[in-house]
Order: C-alpha cells, then structure tokens, then sequence
C-alpha cells in the first residue's frame, strides 16, 4: 500500500518560488496506508472467527437478505429515475441520462457476459455500428430517428452474428482477444473510411429525435409552441433523459423475459458447462449466436441514442476503454444480475461525476489547496478509487454486488442461492 499510495498520491507537482517542484502529502498517504492495514486486519480476523460451514451459512444469508433488499430497492430506484427531472437541475438530469446509457449498455452486455457466459471485450463495436448507422442514415437519407432506431439495432445484431460465427469453438482468453481485435477493426475502419464516415473529423449535423413530429425549437412545429409554453432547452433535455430511461427499461424488461424462455435458459446453461450443453442436445451455435446479437441489438440502440443525443460523433468516442468500463459494471454489479449492474453503473458513472463536482466545489475553498490539482487530474483520482473498488470487491465481493442467483424455473418455493455456493455443487 505504500509502494502504490507513496508514489500515486503522496507526491504531486505543485507551483514553487522558481517553477515547479516536486510536493508530498504524508498525512494523506499514511491515511491511506492505514485505512489499509486496518482493512485487512478485519478480513482476516473476520475469516479466523468463521469455520467453513459458518462461512457458507454466512454466504446463503448474505444471498437471500440482498434478495429481500432488491425487492424494496429497484422500485424505489425506478421511481427516484422518474422523479429526477423535477427534483434536479441540469446537471443532474445530464449526469442521469449518461448514467442510463451505461445500465443500458450494461444490460445488453449482461446477456452476454452474465448470462451466457461469453466474454466479449469488443462489445463497443456495436455501440459504434448502431451510433453510426443512425448518423449515415438520417444525414444522408434523410430519415427520423424512430425509423432509424430499429435499423440501428437490426445492424448491430447482424454484426453481432458477424462476430460470432469465427468465434464458435473459442472460450475463455481466446474468445476475449478475438472480440477484442474485432472492436480494434471496428474503430479502425470507421476511422479509416473517409468517404462513408468523415474519418477522424466525425458526422457533425446529426439531426435529433422528436415526439410524434414535434422538434424541441423555437420554429412553429415545436414542442412549446404546440402545447403553449415557453420555449426553453430544458425540454429537450428532459425528453431525451426519459427516451433513454424508457429504452433502457425495454431493454430490462426483454432480458427479464428471456430469462424464462427455453433460450434464456440456454444461455445460463451454456454459461455454467458447455460440454453438458452439447451432452443435452442444446444447439451451442444458435445459441451463441443468438446471444451476441441480441446483446449486440441493445448496444446499437444505445449508440443511436448516442448519436442522437450529442448531434455529433466520431471515432475517439469508441475506443477500447468504454468497452472496459462497460464489462466492470457487469462484472462489479455481479454477472447475471440487473440490479446489480444498474448499481454499478450509478456507482461508477455517477460517482466518478459526483467527485468531479464535489473536488471542483473543493478546489474553491482556501483550505483545501489540494483538491485545486485533484480536480485538474480527475481522470488519474478517478481511475485510482476504480482500481481501488475493484480491488475491494475482489476482496470482500468476488462475484459482484448482487451474486446471488435465483432459479429461472423451481417447483415450489423460489430461493436464492449464494453464487459461491453454486460454483462449488452446493446449491
């Protein structure tokens, strides 16, 4: 913890008489260092204290009492989702809306990763082709965004498919370094492509979605003018933030109902032992293929909402450490779980700008000088408490927030099962 927090934390260029020098900060790096010792001296004493049959007992009770949470817990989150426009500003309604696309993203990545086991690390690929075929089609062809919405979908679920198809008898290490060349040739490509996508320089122009017609403007067809009221840009923001809320609950709402179809529980099948998938007479190629491109199908839609939400696109929006964020929320909200990665993704995207805006607000205050140099080094702090909750979920969480798993189908009483107990023959 020293060797990481001395080097990291402890030292920081600062502005001296003569120039710039090379400053410390003790006092933080040894809080850092100690909330460490103190930490793992509880994990170990924690793990002396509890014999292996208490540890599973402790296990299957964590699973079911996080099960009984959840069932208070994403109403009420759906319902604080709903309410966010009137109870926040700008900010506030921005920061969601970037939040929703990453639950949406994770919860088409989910079906993948989650459920049928796949590990995809070119799943930004597909966030491309649908964010691009929206920009192409609706500035070249002239077409709206509902119709355009689909097609992006139905595009980034043909490469899905594309994707699959050479990488059917890969698992494991191989299956990540083939997706993750493939997402490579994508942004290559669309970066290479000067005449179809503008290259480096990006589709500027991209025109935005409307309600039945309606545009978020002052012209005479706009949405203030046909209902009477005063022409302001917070409407347009507040449609898009409830556009994407609604996409990302189809998208929640398609996931859970898969689950419970023979498909759905195929893909958990093949997620578990794919030799006693082939042994049952599951057809391993339909299935994987029907995993990435229905995965492939949420994460186009997504990039058409991208696309439609920023007006412009270009190739530095799809590099390979959106694909790494994404697979975190999957893998820190637990493997399988919607909640969990709905969780995840407001921790880790709405957290990394809640401490943008509170090391900015810091930085203003005489007494905390540091936070001035924080703030402009946001991107390096918040990469640090990354690693750090990843390591601490390693740790105290190895399957993720919500790693329980609850039976698609059961007899009698559904139960949750700890997911440490499935993986060893003990659920």
């Amino acid at each position: 913890a020293l060797g990481l927090f001395g080097s990291l934390v402890g030292l920081h260029v600062a502005e001296g008489d003569n120039g710039l020098i090379l400053a410390t900060r003790p006092v933080t790096t040894a809080a850092l260092v100690g909330l460490v010792f103190l930490g793992r001296f509880g994990i170990v004493f924690w793990s002396a204290r509890l014999g292996r049959r208490e540890a599973y007992r402790e296990k299957r009770v964590i699973a079911e009492t996080l099960t009984r949470l959840g069932r208070f817990l994403a109403p009420g989150l759906l319902l604080l989702a709903l309410a966010l426009p009137f109870i926040g500003g700008r900010y506030a309604i921005d920061t969601g809306t970037l939040v929703l696309i990453y639950v949406m993203l994770g919860w088409g990545l989910n079906i993948v990763v989650g459920l049928a086991g796949l590990l995809d690390l070119g799943y930004v690929a597909f966030y491309a082709v649908g964010a691009y075929s929206y920009a192409i089609l609706s500035t070249s062809f002239g077409l709206g965004f509902w119709t355009c919405l689909p097609i992006s979908g139905l595009l980034a679920a043909l490469w899905g498919m594309v994707l699959g198809f050479p990488v059917l008898r890969l698992r494991g290490d191989y299956l990540a370094i083939v997706t993750l060349a493939f997402g490579e040739i994508i942004r290559v490509v669309i970066n290479n492509w000067v005449s179809l996508t503008n290259g480096p320089n990006g589709i500027t122009g991209i025109p935005r979605p409307t309600l039945f017609g309606l545009e978020f403007n002052a012209g005479p067809h706009s949405f203030a003018r046909f209902f009477g009221l005063h022409p302001s840009p917070l409407h347009r923001v507040i449609f898009l933030y409830y556009l994407i809320l609604g996409l990302a609950l189809l998208t929640n709402w398609v996931t859970l109902r898969l689950r419970r179809l023979p498909l759905g529980r195929a893909w958990e099948a093949l997620r578990e032992d794919e030799i006693a998938c082939r042994s049952l007479g599951i057809n391993i190629t339909r299935t994987k293929l029907s995993a990435f491109a229905t995965g492939a199908m949420f994460g186009g839609f997504a990039g058409a909402f991208f696309a439609a939400r920023n007006a412009f696109i270009s190739p530095e929006s799809f590099v390979f450490i959106e694909s790494a964020t994404v697979l975190a929320i999957v893998v820190l909200g637990g493997m399988g779980s919607q909640l969990g990665t709905a969780l995840a993704a407001l921790v880790m995207v709405g957290g990394g700008e809640a401490l943008r805006e509170g090391l900015l607000d810091l930085s203003q205050s005489p007494d905390f000088a540091w936070a001035g140099s924080a703030a402009g080094d946001i991107g390096e702090y918040r990469m640090l408490i990354f690693g750090l909750a990843m390591v601490a979920m390693m740790v105290l969480r190895p399957r993720g927030l919500v790693s329980g798993r609850t039976p698609s189908v059961a007899l009698a009483e559904t139960r949750e099962i700890a997911a440490e107990l499935v993986a060893e023959g003990r659920g």
